[in-house]
């Protein structure tokens, strides 16, 4: 699979993104009427948005500037070969 190169595609799949995380969103909190999990549901959301954000960027520009973010697989593998560098 090759990477997105054209513009409108690549705010095409984050509108898609979006309508998704919404409406998923919007689903579960009206089947579940609970401010509780409106609260959880929100922490979720902000917490994997860190996360990834943590996964791709800070990893690159702050800890190893030979690490190029490809995926979670990638950054996983990533994870591995550094524990198994600080064994040897």
């Amino acid at each position: 699979m090759t990477d997105l190169k054209s513009k409108a595609s690549i705010y095409l799949k984050a509108i898609l993104f979006l309508v998704v995380l919404l409406s998923c969103s919007a689903l579960i909190i009206l089947e579940s009427h609970s401010w509780k999990i409106v609260l959880l549901l929100m922490l979720v959301i902000w917490s994997s948005a860190r996360l990834y954000y943590f996964m791709f960027y800070v990893i690159e520009k702050y800890v190893d500037s030979e690490y190029k973010f490809s995926g979670i697989c990638s950054f996983l593998k990533y994870l591995l070969s550094q524990s198994q560098n600080r064994k040897t």
